[in-house]
């Protein structure tokens, strides 16, 4: 049986939760017949430490696939992300009070890289059971991006299919603000369609997934 390894980043920014864990945690252990078994595994919100926590876990884990999930607060869906850039310029400080501004992820890597994930044939079933997805165009400029970024640097040529997913804040997380959000439930599920569909699928589908801006 082979593994899919999935992650979710500790809270951050004096959160007392990170839905990205709250959700993938939920998945922990997931069996689909004898294809594959997901192993769920937390990721520090540090610029230091999250890369060189998940290269660990990959070593360690030698998955087939491993998919990466973090918190867009203010998004209002599942957004799968098509690419990471090789920068970090954080708007607020890590876990460890680290804050660079215009920095690279690795120095002298590509100026960016692309999921290898089939991102569109993931939206499209989740979509098609109820739940908000898209495809997002930019994983920002904080640890999330920068895990991203250092996950397909790791993998590039491997073979191993790898991406990043964001997801909304919580309901409790953001009562009486007025922000969108998105029950623990429904997360789970757009989750497990999500990853089961990447997982499933080598050839993506091609329609629409662009922004005008």
């Amino acid at each position: 049986m082979q593994t899919l390894l999935l992650t979710g980043f500790e809270p951050f920014d004096q959160d007392p939760v990170n839905p990205s864990w709250e959700a993938v945690r939920q998945l922990d252990g997931v069996q689909w017949g004898d294809e594959v078994q997901i192993l769920a595994r937390r990721l520090p919100c540090a610029f230091a430490t999250a890369g060189e926590h998940l290269t660990q876990l990959i070593e360690e884990l030698r998955p087939a696939m491993v998919i990466a999930t973090g918190l867009a607060s203010g998004r209002s869906d599942i957004s799968i992300e098509r690419v990471a850039i090789n920068l970090n310029d954080a708007r607020i400080p890590d876990n460890l009070g680290a804050q660079p501004i215009d920095t690279a992820v690795v120095s002298g890597g590509p100026a960016a890289y692309f999921t290898t994930l089939p991102i569109k044939a993931m939206v499209k079933a989740v979509r098609e059971v109820g739940i908000a997805a898209s495809v997002s165009q930019t994983a920002g400029t904080f640890v999330c991006n920068q895990v991203f970024y250092q996950l397909q640097h790791t993998l590039v040529g491997s073979g191993i299919r790898s991406g990043f997913i964001h997801v909304p804040s919580l309901p409790e997380q953001v009562a009486d603000s007025g922000q969108p959000s998105m029950a623990l439930d429904t997360l789970v599920e757009g989750l497990q369609v999500a990853i089961l569909t990447a997982w499933r699928t080598t050839v993506d589908v091609s329609e629409t997934g662009g922004q005008v801006s």
